[in-house]
């Protein structure tokens, strides 16, 4: 099963410490090397994106910056063989910011990506 995981916090005003970056590389060096982890990135601040919405049949397009707080900062997409094996994942990423970043908040979604076996045959 592949999951979708985003990262939401807020844009810090620096650089992440290099602690922890050292520790999200060997986190994702043994995520890739156990097979589970397919893809991850950051993703820039939302003044660079774009929302389109569809509202009573009116398209529209706003470009950002949004107005949430936290802003989808990265993803992950994960190959495992549960939800819980994901949220595990998800759970030891958002434990190295803790412990290498005092003050850093956040939260992680954990989203399932269908699959062919989400839909029985027609």
């Amino acid at each position: 099963m592949r999951f979708l995981t985003l990262l939401r916090a807020a844009h810090p005003d620096g650089p992440p410490p290099p602690e922890l970056m050292a520790a999200i590389m060997r986190l994702g060096e043994e995520a890739t090397a156990s097979g589970a982890l397919l893809d991850t990135a950051g993703l820039a601040p939302s003044i660079t994106g774009a929302r389109i919405a569809l509202k009573g049949g009116d398209l529209s397009v706003t470009d950002g910056p949004f107005a949430e707080a936290k802003e989808v900062i990265s993803y992950a997409i994960y190959d495992v063989g549960s939800r819980d094996e994901a949220v595990e994942w998800a759970s030891r990423f958002v434990k190295v910011h803790r412990d290498s970043w005092p003050g850093w908040e956040g939260e992680v979604d954990v989203l399932k990506v269908f699959g062919p076996e989400d839909f029985t045959p027609a």
